[in-house]
């Protein structure tokens, strides 16, 4: 009975750890964000209609769709040389930072 609550325990707090380790800096994420204001404006909110919305999207989605372009599992010229030096890193920061902002249908 010990033995597998301290098993329990210690799947918890790798689990908590994991989550916490794989969390977007929403601060770094604002810093690396310039070059994607130019389609998707600073909070998110495209200037331009031939761009999307990605402000107050959510975090999950937003980093997925980032690692996609960088896998080849999403194609758009322009995205893919985007996402090319990002690290996973860097694509969770940024989704946590657009994830925050207003976004254009979104009440908070």
């Amino acid at each position: 009975m010990q033995k597998s609550f301290a098993y329990l325990l210690i799947g918890a707090s790798l689990v908590l750890f994991s989550s916490q380790a794989m969390a977007g800096n929403p601060d770094r994420g604002r810093e690396k964000s310039a070059v994607c204001a130019a389609c998707h404006g600073e909070t998110g909110t495209s200037p331009v209609p031939d761009f999307p919305n990605i402000g107050g999207q959510h975090e999950q989605y937003l980093y997925r769709a980032l690692l996609d372009y960088k896998l080849g599992n999403r194609q758009d010229p322009i995205m893919v040389g985007q996402v090319a030096e990002l690290s996973r890193q860097d694509m969770r920061d940024l989704a946590a930072f657009f994830a925050r902002q207003q976004g254009l249908y979104l009440k908070r």
